[in-house]
Protein backbone atom coordinates (compact mmCIF):
# COMPACT_ATOMS: atom_id res chain seq x y z
CA UNK A 1 0.00 0.00 0.00
CA UNK A 2 1.41 3.17 -1.20
CA UNK A 3 1.27 6.58 0.92
CA UNK A 4 -1.33 7.93 -1.28
CA UNK A 5 -3.46 4.63 -0.20
CA UNK A 6 -2.50 5.26 3.49
CA UNK A 7 -3.37 8.79 3.47
CA UNK A 8 -6.51 8.42 2.11
CA UNK A 9 -7.96 5.42 4.61
CA UNK A 10 -6.74 7.33 6.91
CA UNK A 11 -8.83 9.87 6.14
CA UNK A 12 -11.96 7.56 5.28
CA UNK A 13 -10.82 5.95 8.93
CA UNK A 14 -11.39 9.31 10.47
CA UNK A 15 -13.98 11.06 8.08
CA UNK A 16 -17.10 8.96 7.07
CA UNK A 17 -20.60 9.10 6.32
CA UNK A 18 -23.02 8.02 8.95
CA UNK A 19 -26.83 7.85 10.05
CA UNK A 20 -28.01 10.46 13.25
CA UNK A 21 -31.57 10.37 14.29
CA UNK A 22 -32.76 8.91 11.01
CA UNK A 23 -30.33 11.09 8.92
CA UNK A 24 -27.16 10.23 7.09
CA UNK A 25 -24.88 12.22 7.63
CA UNK A 26 -21.55 13.44 4.99
CA UNK A 27 -18.01 14.82 6.59
CA UNK A 28 -17.15 18.12 5.03
CA UNK A 29 -14.96 20.83 5.87
CA UNK A 30 -16.66 24.34 5.01
CA UNK A 31 -14.20 27.10 3.94
CA UNK A 32 -13.25 30.24 2.64
CA UNK A 33 -10.54 30.35 -0.28
CA UNK A 34 -9.76 34.35 -1.14
CA UNK A 35 -13.25 35.66 -1.73
CA UNK A 36 -15.22 32.89 -2.08
CA UNK A 37 -16.48 30.02 -0.05
CA UNK A 38 -18.15 26.49 -0.08
CA UNK A 39 -17.67 23.23 0.59
CA UNK A 40 -14.43 20.40 0.33
CA UNK A 41 -15.45 17.00 -0.07
CA UNK A 42 -13.47 13.70 -0.18
CA UNK A 43 -14.11 12.11 -3.32
CA UNK A 44 -13.84 8.30 -2.45
CA UNK A 45 -16.53 8.74 0.33
CA UNK A 46 -19.05 10.09 -2.63
CA UNK A 47 -21.33 8.23 -4.90
CA UNK A 48 -19.89 7.44 -8.15
CA UNK A 49 -23.05 7.29 -9.79
CA UNK A 50 -23.19 11.13 -11.17
CA UNK A 51 -26.93 11.36 -10.43
CA UNK A 52 -26.68 10.99 -7.02
CA UNK A 53 -24.02 12.95 -6.40
CA UNK A 54 -25.11 15.98 -7.97
CA UNK A 55 -28.41 15.03 -5.77
CA UNK A 56 -25.77 15.03 -2.85
CA UNK A 57 -24.71 18.53 -4.05
CA UNK A 58 -27.78 20.30 -3.87
CA UNK A 59 -28.80 19.19 -0.73
CA UNK A 60 -25.33 20.14 1.08
CA UNK A 61 -26.00 23.77 -0.59
CA UNK A 62 -29.88 24.21 -0.11
CA UNK A 63 -30.13 24.81 -4.31
CA UNK A 64 -33.82 23.60 -5.67
CA UNK A 65 -33.96 19.58 -5.98
CA UNK A 66 -34.90 20.45 -9.71
CA UNK A 67 -35.69 22.67 -11.91
CA UNK A 68 -35.85 26.37 -10.83
CA UNK A 69 -37.19 28.44 -7.64
CA UNK A 70 -36.33 32.41 -8.21
CA UNK A 71 -35.53 34.02 -4.83
CA UNK A 72 -34.48 31.18 -3.21
CA UNK A 73 -32.38 32.34 0.02
CA UNK A 74 -30.38 28.92 0.82
CA UNK A 75 -31.38 28.38 4.26
CA UNK A 76 -31.66 25.11 4.26
CA UNK A 77 -27.94 24.50 3.22
CA UNK A 78 -24.13 26.21 3.03
CA UNK A 79 -25.01 27.94 0.38
CA UNK A 80 -24.99 31.87 0.46
CA UNK A 81 -26.65 33.36 -2.75
CA UNK A 82 -23.90 34.80 -5.47
CA UNK A 83 -21.83 32.41 -7.36
CA UNK A 84 -18.76 33.09 -5.21
CA UNK A 85 -20.42 31.62 -2.32
CA UNK A 86 -21.81 28.14 -4.04
CA UNK A 87 -18.86 26.49 -5.23
CA UNK A 88 -18.00 22.64 -4.08
CA UNK A 89 -14.37 20.84 -4.41
CA UNK A 90 -14.49 17.57 -4.68
CA UNK A 91 -11.30 15.86 -4.22
CA UNK A 92 -8.63 13.21 -4.41
CA UNK A 93 -4.88 12.51 -4.63
CA UNK A 94 -2.59 11.07 -7.49
CA UNK A 95 1.08 10.46 -7.59
CA UNK A 96 3.12 12.13 -10.02
CA UNK A 97 6.99 11.29 -10.51
CA UNK A 98 7.12 10.20 -6.89
CA UNK A 99 5.03 13.15 -5.56
CA UNK A 100 1.82 13.54 -3.89
CA UNK A 101 -0.55 15.90 -6.06
CA UNK A 102 -3.92 16.83 -5.37
CA UNK A 103 -6.88 16.39 -8.16
CA UNK A 104 -9.58 18.59 -7.80
CA UNK A 105 -12.97 18.64 -9.55
CA UNK A 106 -15.25 21.68 -9.17
CA UNK A 107 -19.04 21.99 -8.91
CA UNK A 108 -20.43 25.06 -9.55
CA UNK A 109 -24.05 25.32 -8.36
CA UNK A 110 -26.18 28.37 -8.41
CA UNK A 111 -28.79 29.33 -5.62
CA UNK A 112 -32.05 29.30 -7.63
CA UNK A 113 -31.80 26.30 -10.29
CA UNK A 114 -30.66 22.54 -9.86
CA UNK A 115 -28.16 22.64 -12.23
CA UNK A 116 -25.08 21.88 -11.64
CA UNK A 117 -21.58 23.03 -13.94
CA UNK A 118 -18.91 20.98 -14.18
CA UNK A 119 -16.80 22.81 -16.66
CA UNK A 120 -14.93 25.83 -14.62
CA UNK A 121 -12.36 26.14 -12.25
CA UNK A 122 -12.06 28.49 -9.48
CA UNK A 123 -8.86 30.73 -8.41
CA UNK A 124 -9.88 32.00 -4.90
CA UNK A 125 -11.28 29.15 -4.25
CA UNK A 126 -8.68 27.12 -5.27
CA UNK A 127 -6.75 28.55 -2.49
CA UNK A 128 -8.52 26.75 0.32
CA UNK A 129 -7.09 23.44 -1.11
CA UNK A 130 -3.51 23.34 0.32
CA UNK A 131 -5.08 24.01 3.81
CA UNK A 132 -7.48 21.21 3.38
CA UNK A 133 -4.84 18.55 2.81
CA UNK A 134 -3.01 19.69 5.53
CA UNK A 135 -5.83 19.62 8.19
CA UNK A 136 -7.08 16.08 6.77
CA UNK A 137 -3.77 14.79 7.51
CA UNK A 138 -3.10 14.63 3.42
CA UNK A 139 0.29 16.22 3.79
CA UNK A 140 3.28 17.81 6.36
CA UNK A 141 4.80 20.93 5.97
CA UNK A 142 8.90 20.24 5.07
CA UNK A 143 11.30 20.79 7.11
CA UNK A 144 11.55 24.28 6.63
CA UNK A 145 8.31 25.23 7.06
CA UNK A 146 6.95 25.32 3.55
CA UNK A 147 3.99 23.42 2.65
CA UNK A 148 3.49 22.87 -1.20
CA UNK A 149 2.26 20.93 -3.65
CA UNK A 150 0.85 20.80 -6.93
CA UNK A 151 -3.19 21.00 -8.10
CA UNK A 152 -4.46 19.41 -11.28
CA UNK A 153 -7.83 20.27 -12.00
CA UNK A 154 -10.10 18.08 -13.87
CA UNK A 155 -12.77 20.61 -15.38
CA UNK A 156 -9.59 22.89 -17.21
CA UNK A 157 -6.76 20.39 -17.15
CA UNK A 158 -4.41 23.28 -15.66
CA UNK A 159 -2.36 22.08 -13.01
CA UNK A 160 -1.31 24.91 -10.22
CA UNK A 161 1.36 24.73 -7.45
CA UNK A 162 0.04 26.06 -4.15
CA UNK A 163 2.30 26.94 -1.39
CA UNK A 164 1.93 28.06 2.36
CA UNK A 165 4.71 28.80 4.98
CA UNK A 166 4.65 28.22 8.72
CA UNK A 167 6.14 30.05 11.24
CA UNK A 168 8.63 29.35 14.54
CA UNK A 169 5.33 28.57 16.59
CA UNK A 170 3.63 26.28 13.89
CA UNK A 171 1.04 28.77 12.87
CA UNK A 172 0.83 29.97 9.45
CA UNK A 173 2.38 33.54 7.89
CA UNK A 174 -0.86 35.53 7.31
CA UNK A 175 -2.12 38.10 4.77
CA UNK A 176 -4.53 40.56 3.96
CA UNK A 177 -6.23 40.62 0.42
CA UNK A 178 -8.66 42.95 -0.41
CA UNK A 179 -12.52 42.07 0.30
CA UNK A 180 -11.71 39.74 3.21
CA UNK A 181 -11.85 41.73 6.36
CA UNK A 182 -8.43 40.71 8.61
CA UNK A 183 -5.05 38.58 8.63
CA UNK A 184 -5.76 34.51 7.67
CA UNK A 185 -2.84 32.47 6.26
CA UNK A 186 -1.67 33.43 3.14
CA UNK A 187 -1.63 31.08 0.04
CA UNK A 188 0.54 31.61 -3.30
CA UNK A 189 -0.96 29.82 -6.45
CA UNK A 190 1.25 29.49 -9.31
CA UNK A 191 -0.25 29.18 -12.39
CA UNK A 192 2.42 27.17 -14.87
CA UNK A 193 3.53 27.77 -18.11
CA UNK A 194 0.81 31.30 -18.05
CA UNK A 195 2.55 32.69 -21.43
CA UNK A 196 0.62 33.15 -24.29
CA UNK A 197 -2.70 30.94 -23.24
CA UNK A 198 -4.67 32.57 -25.75
CA UNK A 199 -2.11 34.05 -28.74
CA UNK A 200 1.09 31.52 -28.19
CA UNK A 201 3.27 34.32 -27.26
CA UNK A 202 4.43 37.02 -24.45
CA UNK A 203 3.94 40.19 -27.02
CA UNK A 204 1.22 38.77 -29.34
CA UNK A 205 1.70 41.77 -31.80
CA UNK A 206 5.25 41.23 -31.93
CA UNK A 207 5.98 45.05 -30.21
CA UNK A 208 6.57 46.20 -26.39
CA UNK A 209 4.49 49.15 -27.55
CA UNK A 210 1.73 49.93 -30.29
CA UNK A 211 0.25 53.21 -31.16
CA UNK A 212 -3.71 52.30 -31.40
CA UNK A 213 -5.47 55.67 -32.52
CA UNK A 214 -2.30 57.70 -31.73
CA UNK A 215 -2.33 56.22 -27.98
CA UNK A 216 0.69 54.11 -26.58
CA UNK A 217 -0.53 50.68 -25.55
CA UNK A 218 1.14 47.58 -24.44
CA UNK A 219 -0.24 44.35 -25.50
CA UNK A 220 0.91 41.17 -22.76
CA UNK A 221 -0.98 37.43 -22.75
CA UNK A 222 0.13 36.25 -19.51
CA UNK A 223 -3.07 34.20 -17.75
CA UNK A 224 -5.11 36.68 -19.68
CA UNK A 225 -4.02 38.82 -23.37
CA UNK A 226 -4.29 42.37 -21.77
CA UNK A 227 -4.39 45.52 -23.04
CA UNK A 228 -2.23 47.98 -20.93
CA UNK A 229 -2.34 51.71 -21.72
CA UNK A 230 -0.64 54.84 -19.60
CA UNK A 231 -3.59 56.30 -17.70
CA UNK A 232 -1.95 60.33 -18.14
CA UNK A 233 -2.34 59.27 -22.16
CA UNK A 234 -6.28 58.90 -21.60
CA UNK A 235 -5.93 62.25 -18.98
CA UNK A 236 -6.86 60.40 -16.14
CA UNK A 237 -4.52 60.05 -12.79
CA UNK A 238 -5.34 56.04 -12.22
CA UNK A 239 -6.56 57.01 -9.09
CA UNK A 240 -10.42 57.51 -9.90
CA UNK A 241 -13.32 55.88 -8.32
CA UNK A 242 -14.23 53.03 -10.59
CA UNK A 243 -17.40 54.06 -10.73
CA UNK A 244 -16.43 57.72 -12.58
CA UNK A 245 -14.30 56.34 -14.90
CA UNK A 246 -17.24 53.85 -15.83
CA UNK A 247 -19.55 57.06 -16.13
CA UNK A 248 -17.37 58.96 -18.21
CA UNK A 249 -18.99 58.19 -21.88
CA UNK A 250 -16.10 59.67 -23.97
CA UNK A 251 -13.45 57.94 -21.80
CA UNK A 252 -15.16 54.31 -21.73
CA UNK A 253 -15.94 54.98 -25.57
CA UNK A 254 -12.15 55.23 -25.95
CA UNK A 255 -10.94 52.55 -24.01
CA UNK A 256 -13.41 50.20 -26.62
CA UNK A 257 -11.82 52.23 -29.62
CA UNK A 258 -8.22 50.84 -28.08
CA UNK A 259 -9.35 47.19 -26.66
CA UNK A 260 -11.15 46.49 -29.97
CA UNK A 261 -8.39 47.44 -32.74
CA UNK A 262 -5.41 46.06 -30.29
CA UNK A 263 -7.69 43.27 -29.91
CA UNK A 264 -7.51 42.55 -33.97
CA UNK A 265 -3.46 42.92 -33.94
CA UNK A 266 -3.44 40.65 -31.09
CA UNK A 267 -4.94 38.08 -33.47
CA UNK A 268 -7.63 37.07 -30.59
CA UNK A 269 -9.56 34.12 -31.55
CA UNK A 270 -13.42 32.69 -30.85
CA UNK A 271 -13.50 29.29 -29.31
CA UNK A 272 -13.99 27.70 -32.94
CA UNK A 273 -10.87 29.05 -33.72
CA UNK A 274 -11.93 32.02 -36.20
CA UNK A 275 -10.31 35.50 -35.83
CA UNK A 276 -12.59 37.71 -33.96
CA UNK A 277 -14.11 40.24 -35.88
CA UNK A 278 -14.07 43.87 -35.07
CA UNK A 279 -18.00 44.07 -34.04
CA UNK A 280 -17.61 40.63 -31.77
CA UNK A 281 -14.44 42.64 -29.93
CA UNK A 282 -16.36 45.80 -29.82
CA UNK A 283 -19.50 43.26 -28.29
CA UNK A 284 -16.67 41.42 -25.91
CA UNK A 285 -17.33 40.47 -22.34
CA UNK A 286 -14.02 38.49 -22.00
CA UNK A 287 -11.15 39.47 -23.89
CA UNK A 288 -8.83 41.40 -24.26
CA UNK A 289 -8.81 42.65 -20.84
CA UNK A 290 -8.14 46.30 -20.48
CA UNK A 291 -6.50 48.57 -17.81
CA UNK A 292 -5.08 52.04 -17.24
CA UNK A 293 -1.98 52.40 -14.38
CA UNK A 294 -0.31 54.67 -12.67
CA UNK A 295 2.51 55.22 -10.40
CA UNK A 296 1.68 54.27 -7.10
CA UNK A 297 0.31 55.98 -4.02
CA UNK A 298 -0.26 53.49 -1.10
CA UNK A 299 3.32 51.31 -1.05
CA UNK A 300 2.47 48.92 -4.04
CA UNK A 301 4.78 49.02 -6.92
CA UNK A 302 2.00 50.31 -10.08
CA UNK A 303 -1.32 51.08 -9.41
CA UNK A 304 -3.94 50.45 -12.11
CA UNK A 305 -7.93 50.26 -13.02
CA UNK A 306 -8.96 47.56 -14.46
CA UNK A 307 -11.65 46.34 -17.19
CA UNK A 308 -13.09 43.15 -17.83
CA UNK A 309 -13.55 44.89 -20.48
CA UNK A 310 -16.83 46.42 -21.23
CA UNK A 311 -17.28 47.66 -17.36
CA UNK A 312 -15.05 48.85 -14.36
CA UNK A 313 -13.54 45.88 -12.00
CA UNK A 314 -13.89 47.13 -8.04
CA UNK A 315 -10.75 45.76 -7.34
CA UNK A 316 -8.59 43.57 -9.77
CA UNK A 317 -8.87 39.82 -11.30
CA UNK A 318 -6.12 37.65 -10.32
CA UNK A 319 -5.42 36.32 -13.91
CA UNK A 320 -4.82 39.97 -14.70
CA UNK A 321 -3.16 40.72 -11.58
CA UNK A 322 -0.27 38.21 -12.99
CA UNK A 323 -0.38 39.55 -16.84
CA UNK A 324 0.09 42.72 -15.42
CA UNK A 325 2.92 42.10 -12.85
CA UNK A 326 5.07 40.21 -15.98
CA UNK A 327 4.09 43.52 -18.41
CA UNK A 328 6.11 45.40 -15.17
CA UNK A 329 9.02 43.59 -16.09
CA UNK A 330 9.02 43.68 -19.68
CA UNK A 331 11.38 47.00 -20.75
CA UNK A 332 9.94 49.33 -22.23
CA UNK A 333 6.41 48.58 -22.04
CA UNK A 334 3.30 51.02 -20.53
CA UNK A 335 3.37 49.04 -17.27
CA UNK A 336 7.31 48.94 -17.28
CA UNK A 337 6.97 53.09 -17.45
CA UNK A 338 5.18 53.70 -14.42
CA UNK A 339 5.77 50.83 -12.09
CA UNK A 340 8.53 51.84 -8.76
CA UNK A 341 10.91 49.97 -6.76
CA UNK A 342 10.37 46.54 -8.59
CA UNK A 343 13.55 44.22 -8.45
CA UNK A 344 14.89 43.80 -12.27
CA UNK A 345 15.22 39.80 -13.02
CA UNK A 346 18.34 38.88 -13.58
CA UNK A 347 19.98 35.34 -15.58
CA UNK A 348 18.55 32.85 -13.63
CA UNK A 349 14.79 32.40 -12.89
CA UNK A 350 13.89 34.30 -9.56
CA UNK A 351 11.18 35.19 -7.86
CA UNK A 352 10.28 38.48 -8.42
CA UNK A 353 7.45 40.30 -6.41
CA UNK A 354 4.79 42.94 -7.42
CA UNK A 355 2.49 44.28 -5.64
CA UNK A 356 -0.69 45.80 -7.53
CA UNK A 357 -2.69 48.64 -5.64
CA UNK A 358 -6.39 48.97 -6.56
CA UNK A 359 -9.55 50.36 -5.55
CA UNK A 360 -10.35 47.73 -3.20
CA UNK A 361 -6.61 47.84 -1.47
CA UNK A 362 -3.32 45.66 -3.14
CA UNK A 363 -3.28 42.44 -4.98
CA UNK A 364 0.20 40.60 -4.40
CA UNK A 365 2.01 38.48 -7.55
CA UNK A 366 5.29 36.85 -7.68
CA UNK A 367 6.15 36.25 -11.32
CA UNK A 368 8.71 33.45 -11.47
CA UNK A 369 11.20 34.80 -14.28
CA UNK A 370 14.60 35.48 -15.66
CA UNK A 371 15.55 38.50 -18.46
CA UNK A 372 18.34 37.94 -21.02
CA UNK A 373 19.38 40.45 -23.43
CA UNK A 374 16.29 42.26 -22.84
CA UNK A 375 14.12 39.32 -23.35
CA UNK A 376 11.76 37.95 -20.25
CA UNK A 377 11.08 34.39 -19.57
CA UNK A 378 8.69 33.55 -17.58
CA UNK A 379 7.95 30.11 -16.17
CA UNK A 380 5.11 30.81 -13.78
CA UNK A 381 3.01 33.65 -11.87
CA UNK A 382 1.33 33.63 -8.64
CA UNK A 383 -1.12 35.85 -7.28
CA UNK A 384 -1.48 35.79 -3.15
CA UNK A 385 -5.10 34.69 -1.43
CA UNK A 386 -5.83 34.29 2.37
CA UNK A 387 -7.59 31.44 3.39
CA UNK A 388 -9.31 29.85 5.96
CA UNK A 389 -11.37 26.80 7.66
CA UNK A 390 -15.17 28.08 8.46
CA UNK A 391 -16.08 24.83 10.11
CA UNK A 392 -15.26 21.27 9.79
CA UNK A 393 -18.06 18.40 10.38
CA UNK A 394 -20.64 16.11 9.63
CA UNK A 395 -23.86 17.83 7.26
CA UNK A 396 -27.29 15.74 8.52
CA UNK A 397 -29.39 15.30 4.75
CA UNK A 398 -32.67 15.61 5.67
CA UNK A 399 -35.20 14.16 3.18
CA UNK A 400 -32.35 11.95 0.88
CA UNK A 401 -33.66 9.86 -1.59
CA UNK A 402 -33.12 6.09 0.33
CA UNK A 403 -30.88 5.80 -2.97
CA UNK A 404 -28.32 8.54 -1.72
CA UNK A 405 -28.62 7.10 1.61
CA UNK A 406 -27.56 3.81 0.59
CA UNK A 407 -24.75 4.90 -1.31
CA UNK A 408 -23.04 6.60 1.29
CA UNK A 409 -23.09 4.23 4.07
CA UNK A 410 -22.06 1.50 1.23
CA UNK A 411 -19.02 3.60 0.65
CA UNK A 412 -17.84 2.70 4.13
CA UNK A 413 -18.12 -0.75 4.17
Amino acid sequence: MNDVTLAGAALESSWHSRRRFGAVEVPVHYMRGGTSTGVVLWEPLLPADMALREQLLRHLMGVPSAGSQPGNRQITGLGRGPATSNKVFVMNTERVDGQLRLVSTLAQLASDHADVDWSVNCGNMSSALLLWALDAGLLEAAADGVCEVDIRNTNTGVITTARMQRDAQEGFLLARIPGVMGDYPAVDLFVHAPVGNKTGALLPTGAVVDNVAGIDVSCVDVAVPMVIVEARSLRKTGHEPVAALAADAAFMATLRTLWTQAGLKMGLRRKDGALMTEDELARSETIPKICIVAAPREGGHIAVRYFTPQTGHASMAVSGGCCLAAACLIPGTTAHRVATDIAVPGAAFADIHVSIENPAGRLDTTVVAALDDRHLQIRSAAYRRSTQILMRGHVPLYGASGELQEALLASQR
